[in-house]
């Protein structure tokens, strides 16, 4: 039996929709006030409406991670109306489509200052906040693509995941004294909004690849992060969980249709 984090204040960046909006369910399931961020007011509203409607405390700041005032402003809101932050979901992050030899300068900066520079920057602003709780938690969503695996069209994406845990190991070193635990998700592929418009075709094409025949759920990546914001996972920092029903596993797609 875990203890529970009933109460515990919660921060998840690009909590708008997919996996950061699962996450957010999660941890208000398990009984934590949380704020949710995203760039527009929009979506946050919609979101926050639909989280409330479920149940629990759910607040949402309109934020950019990539400004490095947003993050000191969303932080501050948290702690001004949850009393404090004890869990910091750096999930914000973008996944536009371009092959290298198409790719502009403004497509490797735009992606780099969401997933890179607005992961550092958020975490940079939570230190203070996290550090008075005494059990912080930072859990950033990174990816299986960039650290483990590769596909065509998103050499800058994997790069920005891969440099995300780079910066996570180094950081779990520097606010270990502080008790603050640093530690990632990679999620493989998940069911999020949209993929339905793609129809079944597509989805049953990209879930023959892996061993659990079937896709993850936001839920599934927010349970892995929620384990990592117990007290039970204080002995954890700078470590990946990788979350893909296996996807990879097989050496290839033969591999899988072979089982």
């Amino acid at each position: 039996m875990f203890t529970p984090i009933t109460g515990r204040s919660v921060l998840v960046t690009g909590a708008t929709k997919g996996i950061g909006k699962g996450i957010a369910r999660v941890f208000l399931g398990a009984g934590a006030r949380v704020t949710i961020t995203g760039r527009d007011r929009t979506a946050g509203a919609q979101a926050a409406a639909e989280l409330d409607a479920d149940g629990g405390e759910v607040a949402y700041v309109c934020a950019d991670v990539g400004v490095a005032a947003d993050n000191d402003r969303m932080v501050a809101e948290a702690v001004d109306r949850f009393g404090g932050l004890d869990v910091l979901c750096a999930n914000a992050g973008v996944f536009p489509d371009a092959r290298l030899e198409d790719m502009t300068e403004k497509d490797i900066d735009a992606i780099f200052a969401t997933n890179i520079k607005g992961t550092m920057l958020s975490v940079k602003a939570a230190i203070p906040a996290l550090r008075k709780s005494g059990h912080g938690r930072v859990i950033l969503t990174s990816s299986i693509t960039g650290p483990i695996t590769g596909y065509p069209g998103w050499s800058h994406y994997g790069a920005t995941k891969a440099a995300q845990l780079g910066f996570m190991r180094t950081a779990a070193i520097e606010l270990a004294s502080s008790g603050i635990t640093v530690n990632a998700v990679l999620p493989g592929n998940v069911v999020t909004e949209g993929l339905t418009d793609l129809g079944d075709e597509y989805y049953q094409k990209m879930a023959a690849s892996i061993p659990m025949r079937k896709l993850g759920t936001v839920e599934d990546i927010g349970n892995a992060a929620l384990f990592l914001a117990t007290d039970e996972a204080g002995y954890i920092t700078g470590q990946t969980i990788v979350v893909d029903g296996g996807q990879i596993l097989p050496e290839s797609l033969a591999a899988v249709e072979d089982q």
